[in-house]
């Protein structure tokens, strides 16, 4: 059974799968993004796999509705984006630059690929890294979505971002760059097209944003120059992260574009890391106020950590080759 399940009391879509149980868990014996394997075979450096064990399907049938409940078609993609050969690489800040450089050409082809399916509404290009965080398989990949409809959280973020649009004829993304950019107290990197910053605004003890300097609504807005730059802020808020309570870091990754229907001149084009240790050894666990209200406490000063993530960030920056600045 795979179906899409209506709640009415928050306007969300439940994705429902009977497959997914059958997800293996770390097996120690066999990878199935190794090369060679049935999946991957041989002579590749970024490869684009359909999930086994998916919750959406393009074949998906259609649910039998009840009286009062909604339910729909199943309807999308799920896919796994294998993004090196080497299974043995910890983290995106460990491989060449002109590796990361390739996987973020794959998410732009993905993107070009899928804005066309009248099928997908909302693309969610996101990367769970971590036993910590439910990752199932050690080999470095990254997952998408391909969805029918629009997730509530991207509802909420557009919805605001056209209502301050309309009231001041200004993009609120380019106006938290601005104000990151001079009171400079939360802004870990830069280059000449990307900032790397804690928000004001943080959930996650260590959260980053990254955004595009350039108002732009998807990554098939990108130049030569930015794919670049954007590997770059990549690799280094993931070192940055490592390296901030000297251990490797469990974290999910989104990448938030634009709906596929519509027009969203008003929106732009952002990263967000959700790292869930608040020290070496204690996760911040979403409990009860979190999961029953979704508003989130944040145990101490988001400034605060943003001055441990600066300098670790200066720490890393003496061994990447750089062509921004840490802050």
């Amino acid at each position: 059974m795979r179906e899409l399940r209506y709640n009415p009391l928050t306007g969300q879509w439940i994705m429902v799968s009977a497959v997914r149980k059958n997800r293996p868990w770390r097996p120690r014996n066999f990878c199935p993004f190794c090369p060679g394997s049935e999946e991957t075979g041989y002579g590749w450096e970024v490869l684009l796999l359909p999930n086994r064990f998916p919750m959406l399907s393009f074949d998906a049938p259609k649910p039998k509705n009840e009286d009062f409940y909604k339910k729909a078609r199943a309807m999308g993609q799920c896919s796994v984006i294998v993004e090196t050969p080497k299974h043995e690489l910890r983290d995106l800040d460990e491989l060449p630059r002109e590796q990361m450089v390739k996987i973020v050409r794959m998410w732009i082809k993905i993107t070009e690929t899928l804005k066309e399916n009248r099928n997908v509404a909302y693309l969610a290009i996101f990367r769970n890294k971590g036993e910590e965080i439910g990752v199932s398989l050690k080999h470095p990949h990254g997952q998408l979505y391909a969805l029918p409809y629009i997730p509530l959280k991207v509802r909420l973020k557009i919805e605001n971002s056209r209502r301050y649009y309309k009231r001041t004829g200004e993009c609120i993304f380019c106006r938290i760059i601005k104000e990151e950019e001079k009171n400079g107290e939360r802004t870990i990197y830069e280059n000449d097209n990307f900032i790397v910053f804690m928000p004001f605004f943080a959930s996650w003890p260590f959260e980053v944003h990254i955004y595009p300097k350039r108002h732009i609504q998807y990554l098939t807005d990108l130049k030569v120059n930015e794919i670049e730059d954007l590997a770059e802020v990549i690799q280094v808020t993931t070192a940055t992260l490592n390296a901030v309570l000297d251990r490797q870091m469990p974290y999910a990754m989104m990448i938030f574009q634009a709906p596929f229907k519509g027009n969203y001149p008003f929106y732009h084009l952002h990263i967000e890391f959700y790292p869930i240790l608040r020290d070496n050894g204690k996760v911040k666990y979403t409990a009860g106020i979190e999961l029953g209200t979704w508003e989130f406490t944040y145990d101490g000063i988001p400034e605060e950590n943003a001055r441990k993530l600066k300098e670790a960030c200066k720490k890393v920056s003496q061994r990447m080759s750089l062509k921004g600045k840490c802050i």
